[in-house]
This record gives structure tokens, C-alpha cells and sequence, in this order.
């Protein structure tokens, strides 16, 4: 008689489980769960400390800040440091923490660091202008620094707008004090910055009618201006923060610079306005017929060591608007440096400690006896 087929056990065949498959799953079950934890301890989260590398106030005089950085070393380079921001943010992204501060780096190789930082101007700094920034609080800045370092010479560093404000300055002020210049993603041809001439185009926006009703420009109508150069940017970076938030290091980072970020700063409408006008629409420093005090800008009177440092994918400064500065400058000392990166993590972060400072510290060690 013939015997009856096995009736099938519903067991499946006994397979090793795939040991990297159940590693897999494992780290993005406990990352799931760090999300969801962290997602709630963010909630709730008070700002992140930043800027807490020491230092001393020296002067202050409205939207103006000038602070001395407490030396870390016993003995200090001759030649101070001056840096300039944008009137636009806070220093603080050269300061974010311990270890992720390119002043704390500085100050850690021997320099003595100084720094003009912005506070939101009043109302009775509306109509501050270009030239109250070059020809009133950058030479006033360098007679406190000469003064309170004992030194004559002084080593100038503008960041973006400062940068330029810094360039115009140098360009003003040839045979002044600054010893050498070093200046980050500074912009000096405006047409190459495409899409902001285009918001400012004067056939579409009233720069005069604007200023005139608001006095001073408000942060998030600044913000807005960057935002538009990358409309997703905000999202991809809550996608990148979601993504990373079992990461402890990637969200302390990130953290401080959506700080950073969402403290932008008002700018007076007097500089505003001139700024749109002067170099947006007529691209003027460029075209070499920007007068400021009277005075025509040249930039081939910059003839001190000059260092230009550029982020290769910078969407606020492209590289082919920054370039023009080496090339017409007057200096027969003088660099110009790509890095990778972008118009912010050129001096902050990672990559920034790896590049921009290392070369920072080369370029200004010789010259800073």
C-alpha cells in the first residue's frame, strides 16, 4: 500500500539569518528610537551656548562692538588681528564652541585677536551708509587696536560684506596701518551674483520707496534674500537633522548654526540702499566709479600681502564673483585660494578646521613678526 505523502510541517527551510543584514537592522531600529527620543529632548531645548571663547568688550557705540579675545599663550605675535564681519550676522560663527572656534584656533597658535561685531542698529542708525562703516568705524576700530596692543601695525581679515567693507577701506586708506589683509568670500563683481540682481532690479523694486517706509531693514526680510538663492535649503536641512538625530555631534552642530541662521541681523537702510543701488544695480565697485566720501575706490591702491580665500560652491559669493579682488589689487604679495565648500562651512566646521584655518595660520605666521 502505498504511503501517503508527508503533509508540509509549515516551517521553512532552516536558514542562517544574514549576520550584516541583522546588523543593519538592529542600528536603524535603535536609531529610530534615538529620534524619537531626541525629537522630544529638542522640543524643549533651550538655545545652544555659543561664543564662549573669553574675551573683553573694548568699545561699544550703537550697532558698533569691538572686543579683545584673552590670549592663550604665554607669548603673542607682534601684529594683532583685526577681523571684520557682515553687518548682516554675528561673529559668533567664528566662535562656536570649544574646538569648532577658529578665534579659539588663532588664539591657540599665538595671535592676538580682536573683532568688530554688530549689534541691531537703532532706529537712529536708519540712514548709517557705506561710509560710515570705512571711513568711521574701521579706522576708529584700528586706533583702539593700536592703541590698547601697543602695536602700529595690524593685520585686517573682512568675512563676506566685511570683506568688502574691509576692501573699500584698504582701497581708501593705502598708506594707513594694516600691515597685511586676508579677506573670506568677499564679492566685488555683483553682476556675477545673478539672482540677487535680479531681486534688486530697479524696473521691479523700489529701493528708495522701501527704505524710506521701513527705516531699518528688517532681519527677515534679509533672510529672505538668502533663502531665495536655495528655496529648499530649510527643508533638506530639517530632512538632513531628522535623518542624523541619533547623532549627538551632527545635532550640536547643526543646532548652532540654525542659531547662527535665525539670528540674522536688521541693517540700517541707509547702507541698504546703497548697497542695492551702488553695487547691485550699477555694479560700480566693480566698474571702478563707486565713490565713497567723495572718493573714487580703486582697488589696485590695495598694495599690501594680500590673501583671498573662496569656497568652490558658494551660492551667496561665487568664486567668479570674488575673483576680481586678486586681480586688481596692487599687491606683489598676493594669494588667492579655492577650497571646497560653501560660503559658510569655508570657516566653520569640519572641513574648515582641516583647510581654510591650517592655511590661515601659514599665510599669517610669516607676516605677523
Amino acid at each position: 500500500m502505498a504511503q501517503a505523502p508527508d503533509k508540509p510541517s509549515g516551517k521553512s527551510p532552516d536558514k542562517r539569518a544574514d549576520p550584516a543584514l541583522t546588523e543593519r537592522l538592529r542600528q536603524e531600529v535603535e536609531r529610530a528610537v534615538q529620534r524619537g527620543l531626541k525629537a522630544v529632548e529638542l522640543f524643549g531645548a533651550p538655545p545652544p551656548v555659543v561664543g564662549r571663547t573669553q574675551k573683553t568688550v573694548l568699545h561699544r557705540r550703537g550697532t558698533l562692538e569691538l572686543v579683545h579675545y584673552h590670549a592663550m599663550t604665554d607669548e603673542v605675535y607682534r601684529v594683532p588681528v583685526l577681523f571684520v564681519m557682515a553687518p548682516t550676522n554675528k561673529a559668533y560663527v567664528l566662535d562656536l564652541a570649544p574646538g569648532q572656534s577658529l578665534i579659539e584656533f588663532l588664539l591657540k597658535r599665538g595671535y592676538d585677536i580682536y573683532l568688530i561685531d554688530w549689534n541691531t542698529p537703532g532706529d537712529d542708525e536708519r540712514d548709517l551708509k557705506i561710509e560710515n562703516y570705512v571711513l568711521d568705524f574701521i579706522p576708529d576700530c584700528i586706533r583702539r587696536v593700536q592703541q590698547d596692543s601697543g602695536e602700529e601695525d595690524v593685520t585686517l581679515i573682512g568675512y563676506c560684506a566685511g570683506g568688502l567693507l574691509s576692501s573699500i577701506y584698504q582701497a581708501l586708506h593705502p598708506d594707513g596701518p594694516v600691515k597685511n589683509f586676508v579677506c573670506f568670500t568677499t564679492p566685488i563683481d555683483f553682476s556675477k551674483m545673478e539672482l540677487f540682481r535680479s531681486l534688486s532690479d530697479e524696473r521691479h523694486f523700489d529701493v528708495d520707496r522701501f527704505v524710506d517706509s521701513v527705516g531699518v531693514v528688517p532681519a527677515n526680510f534679509v533672510v529672505a534674500g538668502f533663502d531665495a538663492l536655495r528655496p529648499a535649503s530649510r527643508m533638506a536641512g530639517q530632512i538632513r537633522l531628522w535623518d542624523n538625530l541619533w547623532n549627538d555631534q551632527f545635532v550640536k552642530g547643526y543646532r548652532m548654526m540654525e542659531r547662527w541662521g535665525n539670528e540674522t541681523l536688521p541693517v540700517p537702510g541707509g547702507y541698504f540702499r546703497q548697497m542695492t543701488k551702488d553695487l547691485m544695480q550699477k555694479n560700480a565697485l566693480y566698474e571702478g566709479t563707486l565713490k565713497i566720501g567723495g572718493r573714487l575706490v580703486e582697488l589696485d591702491k590695495i598694495t599690501v600681502p594680500l590673501l583671498h580665500v573662496i569656497a568652490q560652491y558658494d551660492h551667496i559669493v561665487p568664486p567668479a564673483c570674488a575673483h576680481p579682488l586678486i586681480e586688481r589689487a596692487g599687491s606683489s604679495d598676493k594669494e588667492e585660494v579655492v577650497l571646497p565648500g560653501g560660503h559658510v562651512s569655508l570657516a566653520a566646521g569640519p572641513n574648515a578646521v582641516k583647510r581654510m584655518w591650517p592655511k590661515l595660520d601659514s599665510w599669517l605666521e610669516g607676516r605677523s613678526t
